[in-house]
């Protein structure tokens, strides 16, 4: 066992982070120790605690790993999952005098927490599409509860090489829809030989991760842009497909139906670089 202690910038409100993680069930969040527990998928899976042991203005985190030998390797990883280098004070700045202030106010210091793992992340988008919440964390349990395994309490999803093995058959007696079924197996065949290297998106400009993502069979722009958040914490998106930013935009600005995606345009002009916060923001506000 290890641990290290890390103090960060405020405002960042990890009670806020933990809130929201724990709408996902496959998540180890314990709210009132104020950890979560998470998987850590490198050669040797493992997994690691993060422990607010500060406020939201003076933030600190005790961590704590399984391995001393890939310490600092598990602490880099944590610090890059939870964005404990983004200036969240600059961008509440961003937003003021704008119309998602009072969001920013009300949910101050509410920080991005990635996927833990970019293959899953990119899974998890492809199950959830056009798929209501409840059903989308329903079916992604079935999953990983199904292909996956768990170690110290923390689930893991499964790799690509067990993904790529499965068949149609498989998902579909978890009720994936045949299409889905093929969309995540085809994905898991092009990770598992080496086609498609996630790794190699994290130097990518946005651009070109849309354009070679959306090649794949079952990958559109929704699912990118997502993916670029989540699984890659990039700042500036703004998926207009969401029904969830739209219904968030219709309750704002008190609109009688959802905004079209050329007023979700102008709305968002005030808002870059930071699209992602004001995404993160607005679902927050409906969640």
């Amino acid at each position: 066992m290890w641990e290290k202690t890390v103090t960060i910038n405020g405002p960042y409100n990890f009670d806020r982070a933990l809130e929201r993680l724990s709408l996902d069930p496959l998540q180890a969040v314990d709210p009132l120790k104020r950890t979560v527990k998470i998987p850590i998928y490198g050669e040797v899976p493992e997994t690691a605690s993060i422990t607010a042991i500060g406020t939201t203005e003076e933030p600190a985190f005790l961590i704590q790993g399984e391995n001393p030998d890939t310490a600092e390797t598990v602490a880099k990883r944590i610090f890059h999952l939870f964005q404990w280098d983004t200036d969240i004070a600059g961008i509440i700045s961003h937003f003021t005098g704008t119309a998602l202030e009072p969001l920013f106010e009300e949910h101050r210091g509410t920080p991005f927490v990635l996927d833990y793992s970019p293959y899953a992340c990119l899974v998890k988008c492809i199950i959830h599409q056009q798929l209501n919440m409840k059903f989308a964390h329903t079916l992604t349990e079935r999953f990983v509860y199904t292909f996956g395994f768990q170690k110290d309490g923390v689930w893991f999803y499964p790799p690509p090489e067990k993904t790529a093995a499965l068949s149609v058959a498989d998902l579909r007696a978890l009720q994936f829809s045949e299409r889905k079924a093929e969309y995540v197996i085809g994905l898991s065949k092009l990770v598992d030989s080496g086609e498609l290297d996630l790794a190699k998106f994290e130097t990518k400009p946005d651009g070109e991760i849309l354009k070679n993502l959306t090649k794949i069979r079952g990958i559109g722009p929704w699912t990118v842009q997502n993916f670029l958040m989540f699984g890659l914490g990039r700042l500036n998106l703004f998926p207009k497909a969401d029904i969830g930013i739209q219904n968030a935009l219709k309750k704002l600005f008190q609109l009688e139906k959802k905004p079209t995606h050329e007023e979700m345009d102008a709305y968002a002009k005030d808002w870059e670089p930071y699209l992602s916060y004001a995404s993160l923001y607005l679902w927050r506000s409906i969640e």
